[in-house]
């Protein structure tokens, strides 16, 4: 998985643990409030919940059950009215009646049928594959001031000592690209530096700032911020983002077996062309793609190490 599906996939399982823990202990059955003798129950509010959570991510997660309750009671009162005035007669209400029975279909059959396909041995398989890929290498995050001489360097060192802030002095005086983000390398693993900043970095302690290194870039004053050990997330952490992905994956697979069977005919002449400059535009792209030699992002080394230390 990659690191942006994962964080999608994390971000959803937690929504959906927030969202309903309110009511998780309840039946589906369960009444929750009642509009003109009409029950809300808890799987109204749980349907809702996925209808609205756009909305609901910008609502703190003690507030959102209340929300979607109060949402539904307008909308049953509403509705109740629009009964009274025979709204089901209108052309209006027979096209948003056909819209929302192909969407509910559409849904229970993604429960019934494509949910329970995900099953637990998939999910472990996947996880198995993908922990395979881990370096298991530990991983440092730090901070550095790059400056020309041993003598910047010192007079670096002085101006932390006197109790300067880090992020300040690397912005004002480091020459190295990073130093807008105050030094921030991010993580990286000991083969990823030139050796003499890796050897600094890796014999630090979680918050100690370094005397002078000197490298092939010039002197560096590094602050470890963190180290982490390598390997995979452990199974039980990252199982439900998994399913997710493979869900995913469960749909689009589907429906491209069912767009093949079908017929499926386009008849406005404007979208007909978009829809053929979109599918030459992808052809190219693909074929571009698979006739480069290398990406044009590829990091530069030096003596088969990256520079991410390097002056940029």
């Amino acid at each position: 998985m990659t690191t942006n599906r994962l964080k999608y996939a994390v971000a959803a399982v937690a929504f959906a643990l927030i969202t309903t823990s309110a009511f998780a202990q309840d039946g589906a059955d369960k009444v929750i409030a009642k509009v003109n003798g009409y029950n809300i129950t808890v799987k109204e509010v749980e349907l809702a919940s996925d209808d609205l959570r756009p909305q609901l991510e910008q609502i703190p997660a003690n507030l959102r059950f209340a929300f979607v309750v109060e949402y539904l009671i307008e909308r049953h009162l509403l509705a109740q009215e629009a009964l009274k005035q025979n709204i089901t007669e209108s052309d209006e209400y027979k096209y948003r009646l056909k819209f929302y029975q192909a969407k509910s279909l559409r849904d229970a059959y993604f429960t019934n049928n494509l949910a329970p396909s995900v099953t637990e041995e998939q999910v472990r398989e996947a996880y198995e594959k993908e922990a395979s890929k881990v370096t298991t290498e530990k991983r440092a995050r730090a901070r550095h001031i790059l400056v020309n001489s041993e003598e910047d360097a010192k007079k670096v060192v002085e101006r932390l000592d006197n109790g300067e802030k880090f992020e300040d002095v690397a912005k004002q005086v480091s020459l190295d690209g990073s130093r807008d983000y105050g030094g921030d390398l991010g993580f990286f693993t000991e083969g990823e530096m030139v050796p003499e900043f890796s050897k600094a970095v890796f014999s630090l302690k979680k918050g100690e700032v370094s005397g002078p290194v000197k490298t092939d870039f010039g002197w560096h004053i590094i602050k470890l911020e963190d180290i982490q050990d390598g390997g995979a997330q452990p199974f039980e952490r990252v199982k439900d983002p998994i399913r997710l992905v493979l869900l995913r994956k469960a749909v689009q697979d589907k429906v491209i077996e069912l767009r093949l069977a079908g017929k499926i005919e386009v008849l406005d002449e404007d979208l007909k062309k978009l829809q053929e400059d979109a599918a030459k535009k992808r052809e190219a792209l693909q074929a571009q793609s698979k006739g480069a030699v290398a990406p044009a992002t590829t990091p530069q080394t030096t003596g088969g190490k990256s520079d991410k230390g390097s002056a940029q």
